[in-house]
């Protein structure tokens, strides 16, 4: 991804250090008890890993309920995480997004559904040209309901795809929110490369998939 698109044609043809999937720490963390987030003036939260978290974002953003995406790290075993840190591989945390939701008017069901469907399922530590175990797939549980959620809608899909699905199912530890500059950044750069070739094409793509979800535009 992103600052610049030699760096995006890097990404593409070099997979980034794979260390952090078989280190022990990690293996700790994917046995941890999940942290589960109480409802705040009725809104949840939800944490999701998929690629480049500027396109989960957007992705994210466009269906109703969804109040605010919030884009950051999560899943590795490494305290303050940076774009820099965890662009190595070596952190064990993946880009990721916190969604604040209003479980009235989407539910967490449909927001894996959405998970899904904005992705190659089938593709594994990266999206597209982002490779890397910092752009794996994962989807973070709170509770034991969320994790019957994820893998019940996982095995679902990989049967009909006849297929492995590659998206990781984690507890969720903790949400360390991103640099500023990541905020907002398909909105605030829409005539960036990145976005243009890569972002908007796999938000329309989603979009396609799930009409009736998505925000009435004004």
């Amino acid at each position: 991804m992103k600052k610049l698109i030699p760096f995006l044609l890097l990404s593409a043809l070099f997979s980034c250090n794979n260390q952090a999937q078989t280190n022990p720490k990690l293996e700790a963390i994917k046995n941890a008890t999940p942290v589960e987030i109480p409802l705040e003036n009725g809104k949840a939260k939800a944490y999701f890993a998929s690629g480049c978290f500027w396109c989960v974002e957007a992705i994210y953003e466009s269906v109703k309920g969804v109040d605010e995406v919030i884009n950051g790290y999560a899943g590795g075993f490494t305290d303050n995480p940076t774009y820099e840190k965890s662009n190595t591989g070596k952190t064990g945390h993946a880009e990721a997004v916190e969604v604040i939701y209003n479980p009235k008017v989407v539910s967490y069901e449909t927001l894996v559904d959405v998970y899904f469907a904005s992705q190659n399922p089938t593709q594994v530590n990266g999206q597209g040209p982002d490779r890397g175990s910092q752009y794996r797939s994962i989807i973070f549980y709170q509770n034991d309901s969320q994790k019957q959620i994820i893998e019940t809608k996982k095995a679902s899909l990989a049967k009909k795809l006849n297929a492995k699905i590659a998206a990781e199912v984690y507890p969720f530890i903790k949400f360390w929110i991103g640099e500023d500059y990541h905020q907002n950044y398909e909105k605030l750069h829409p005539e960036n490369p990145y976005i243009q070739n890569v972002s908007i094409p796999r938000l329309k793509k989603f979009q396609s998939k799930m009409p009736k979800v998505l925000k009435q535009k004004h």
